[in-house]
């Protein structure tokens, strides 16, 4: 580990003082890399709070781009930043650049997929949850418990959430204590609304289990799934167990969220919208343009480019993905993609 230099050890001086941390564990922040999944609610907090906190690289992913209604509770973005549509992983890295100068960011605007997580994930020391679907926590899942990197699971809706730390071979992972998904309906942000309380409650809930493992100090954590509502005050803590001996990715070593190659369409959490994701297929956004500014409204600059149709609003990328606004059928969003698009 590099020594810090005088303007290191001012800038971190009272996390310096802190007994859980100290010189040592500092110098191990600053030396570690953090992948987070996702800068919605619970990513923005979690970025922002690690780059303060000197952890010396962070990897953002996001597919998604910044909208007024993110500003209640995102808390990297401005209203600069939902006017010009920009991709939340880039907009994010910009601010904290000027947050800490020091720390190196690197804003990936994509899908998480099996395809793709061995680029993003493997040289990361930990990887913090702020998705909002459980198939791309599945994968996380799978990933993280293969290659035995330490992940933090986390989710919030209305004024609920969870968080629980995933430490492969030693604690039950995702898949052991949710073998399947919730099924039936579930609450979303679109349905139930969120506070943005218990977004950073759980964020920092996150970025606190973070510390200990990136300062050196994992196996301080104790072994529990934490549940609060920051509207009746409730807090409760249940024990974590082991690894489960049937589960499929602690227990039989397969990671079938990792062998599909192709997204199928998900619907956003909170959004009333659609991913379409199925393969790369890189696309020229300027022509992409031209052919589409006949038929509707188009904005775009070189992240992302906007089409405007009487009900519906789409996104596109350049690796091909889009996102389709106004609806969360996703028939109706791959006949959208397929009109303007191509199939």
């Amino acid at each position: 580990m590099k020594a810090m230099d005088e303007r290191s050890r001012e800038r971190y001086s009272r996390q310096i003082l802190f007994p859980g941390i100290g010189k040592e564990g500092q110098e191990r922040m600053l030396a570690s890399h953090a992948a987070i999944v996702g800068c919605g609610a619970l990513g923005s907090f979690q970025a922002g709070a690690l780059a303060r906190a000197g952890v010396g690289r962070l990897t953002i992913i996001d597919r998604d781009y910044v909208e007024w209604s993110n500003l209640q509770r995102q808390w990297l973005f401005e209203e600069e930043d939902a006017a010009e549509g920009l991709p939340k992983a880039v907009a994010g890295a910009r601010r904290l650049q000027r947050i800490n100068s020091g720390v190196q960011v690197e804003p990936v605007v994509a899908d998480l997929t099996a395809a793709n997580a061995e680029d993003l994930l493997s040289e990361a020391d930990l990887i913090l949850d702020a998705t909002d679907n459980f198939e791309t926590r599945y994968l996380i899942n799978d990933f993280a418990v293969r290659h035995n990197i330490p992940w933090i699971y986390g989710a919030a809706v209305a004024s609920y959430g969870l968080v629980m730390p995933v430490l492969p071979s030693q604690t039950a992972c995702l898949k052991c204590i949710y073998p399947e998904p919730p099924s039936g309906a579930q609450p979303t942000c679109e349905t139930a609304g969120v506070l943005n309380t218990v977004t950073s409650l759980i964020a920092s809930l996150q970025v606190s289990l973070a510390f200990q493992v990136l300062s050196g100090k994992a196996g301080d954590i104790p072994r529990k799934i934490t549940t609060v509502d920051v509207w009746t005050g409730v807090i409760r803590q249940v024990h974590q167990p082991e690894p489960q001996p049937g589960c499929l990715a602690c227990g039989e070593h397969r990671y079938v969220h990792l062998e599909g190659r192709r997204r199928t369409p998900i619907s956003l959490c909170g959004r009333n919208a659609v991913q379409i994701h199925d393969r790369a297929r890189p696309l020229d956004l300027a022509d992409l343009e031209a052919r589409l500014k006949t038929l509707g409204d188009v904005r775009r600059n070189e992240f992302a480019l906007r089409f405007f149709l009487p009900s519906y609003e789409m996104t596109v990328f350049p690796d091909g993905r889009a996102i389709i606004k106004g609806t969360t059928d996703p028939g109706l969003a791959r006949g959208l993609y397929a009109k303007y698009i191509g199939a």
